[in-house]
This record gives C-alpha cells, structure tokens and sequence, in this order.
C-alpha cells in the first residue's frame, strides 16, 4: 500500500511539473546588443535577434511594442513551430535623436503561458562627426 501512495505521489508531482512545461517557448541567443561609439549620421544600425521555440507549441508573436519612434522592428507573422527559430529585426535609426549614451527596447508579447513580456535591448554610443 505504502509503495502504491508514493509511486501515486510522485506521478501527480511529475504530471504538475510536466503541465507547466507545457506550451511555447522563446529563447534568444541573446537579447541585448551593444553598437558601442558610431556616427550619428552614418546611417541605421541593424540587430537581428535569432531565438528558438523550445516548446512544444507554435510560437505566436502577438505584437512588439518600442521604446522609441527612432527605432522599427520587423518580424514573420507566421507561428514558429516547436524546435524552429526565427528573427526579431531591429533597426535604429540615431540621426533622429540627439547625440549621447541610448538604451532602447523592444517588449515582445507572444502565446507564452510563463512569460507575459520578452524584452530584447540595443544600446551605445552615438556621436557627432568631429569637424
């Protein structure tokens, strides 16, 4: 009876672990980037940021907000199905903002039952040419 009770046990304790791994999953590669010094009119910067759906769901972004109308980001529609990847796209664009230290983000909302928001960042740098 007692090999019963906890062989009983450690299935419901196992199953609630299991239930919770269930769904999508999104994992980046990394989620900050860092230009370092660059010219403020020496054009946009681009980032891609590659992630997985380690899941076992499809991945659905439901919308991406930024932190900066100086910033666009560009992504597939299409849901990312399990063991796939894809790429967030972010390009900055410092000629639109003073010169200086920035930090911009990007919250990323998708069908992740754990995560409400994702958060991918670039900063730098971004200078006036010397005269």
């Amino acid at each position: 009876m007692r090999r019963v009770l906890l062989t009983l046990l450690f299935a419901l304790m196992l199953g609630g672990v299991w239930a919770q791994q269930r769904g999508p999953r999104m994992t980046f590669d990394t989620s900050t980037h860092n230009f370092g010094d660059v010219s403020r009119k020496g054009g946009d910067l681009i980032k891609e940021f590659r992630f997985t759906n380690d899941g076992d769901a499809p991945l659905i972004i439901k919308k991406i907000t930024k932190s900066c109308s100086c910033m666009t980001v560009t992504y597939s529609r299409k849901p990312v199905m399990p063991g796939k990847s894809a790429v967030i796209k972010i390009k900055y664009e410092p000629h639109k903002v003073e010169p200086g230290i920035f930090l911009k983000a990007a919250q990323i909302y998708s069908n992740e039952p754990s995560t409400k928001v994702r958060i991918i960042t670039i900063q730098g740098n971004s200078m006036d040419d010397k005269k």
